[in-house]
C-alpha cells in the first residue's frame, strides 16, 4: 500500500517539478532547440490502485501544457511499477520504467535529457556556468512557490495550520537585477502560487535575495536563513518572522523532494 509521503511527493513533483520545464524551454537555448517544431505527449505515470498516477506533458512548437493525469496513448510512455519507483528515479535513484515509444527514440533522448536538467534543483548540485546559476534559481523558486501551494492543498498539518490563521497576504520572491520572481498568495488557508511580481497589492512579506550567487547562498544552505540576511544576501521586507516560515516550509519541500 502506498504510503502518504510517497504520494504527497509524487504529487509535488506532477504539479510543482514537471510544469517548471517550462522555464528550460524558454530560457535554455539547447533545451528550446530539442522541441522546436515538435508537436507530441509524453506520459509519465506509476501503478496506484486499480490505474495510474502521474502526468501527459504536452509539446507543442516549443510551448509545454502539463496535465496531472496520465492519459493511455502517448508518443512516449515511461511506466512504473510503484509510486514509490517513480518517486527514487525522478530524485536521481536507480528505478527503471518500462518505455514504450522507440520509434520516437529523438523524442525520448531530448525529454530524458531535459528531465536531467531538473537535477539542477537539487541541493547539492554546484553549477559553476553562469547561465546554469541562473537556471537553477529561477528553477528553484518557480517550483518551490508551486510546491508550497501543493503542500497546503494535501493536508499537510503544520502548513494547514499556518495559513488557516491568515487573512489576504502575498509572499514574494524576487531576485535583484534578474528577470526572477514569484509569489505565493495566502487567504484563510487558501493558497495560490504565481510568476512575475505580485501587482495589485503590497506583498506582506517580499525575500528580495541580493543577486543569483546570493540566492544560491541560501539554496544551497552555505548559511542559515538569519545569517543571509545578517550577510545582506537576502533583504526582508515585512515581517521577519513569517519570512523564517516561508523559508522553513521551502526547506521542507527541498527534503521531500531531493
Amino acid at each position: 500500500m502506498i504510503s502518504k509521503k510517497d504520494l504527497l511527493v509524487a504529487e509535488l513533483y506532477i504539479k510543482a517539478v514537471f510544469p517548471v520545464l517550462k522555464v528550460l524551454l524558454k530560457d535554455d537555448p539547447k533545451t528550446a532547440a530539442k522541441f522546436k517544431n515538435v508537436n507530441a505527449n509524453v506520459v509519465f505515470r506509476a501503478k496506484h490502485d486499480s490505474g495510474f498516477i502521474g502526468a501527459n506533458l504536452i509539446f507543442n512548437d516549443g510551448e509545454l501544457i502539463v496535465e496531472p493525469e496520465p492519459v493511455e496513448n502517448g508518443d512516449v510512455i515511461f511506466t512504473f511499477g510503484t509510486v514509490a519507483k517513480m518517486n527514487t528515479f525522478l530524485k536521481g535513484g536507480v528505478a527503471l520504467p518500462s518505455i514504450k515509444g522507440f520509434t520516437n527514440f529523438k523524442l525520448l533522448v531530448s525529454f530524458v535529457s531535459t528531465l536531467l536538467m531538473l537535477k539542477l534543483m537539487m541541493p547539492d548540485v554546484r553549477p559553476k556556468d553562469e547561465h546554469k546559476k541562473y537556471l537553477k534559481v529561477k528553477l528553484a523558486l518557480y517550483m518551490v512557490t508551486t510546491a508550497l501551494s501543493k503542500l497546503n492543498k494535501s493536508g499537510h498539518v503544520e502548513m494547514n495550520a499556518w495559513t488557516s490563521r491568515q487573512p489576504d497576504r502575498v509572499y514574494q520572491l524576487s531576485v535583484e537585477g534578474t528577470d526572477i520572481a514569484a509569489y505565493l498568495r495566502v487567504k484563510a488557508g487558501k493558497t495560490k502560487a504565481g510568476r512575475g511580481m505580485y501587482k495589485r497589492k503590497r506583498p506582506f512579506v517580499q525575500m528580495k535575495f541580493s543577486s543569483i550567487d546570493g540566492a544560491l547562498k541560501v539554496l544551497l544552505k552555505d548559511v542559515e536563513f538569519v545569517e543571509a540576511v545578517d550577510k545582506k544576501y537576502v533583504a526582508i521586507e515585512g515581517s521577519p518572522e513569517y519570512a523564517a516560515n516561508i523559508n522553513d516550509f521551502m526547506m521542507t519541500i527541498q527534503s521531500l523532494i531531493s
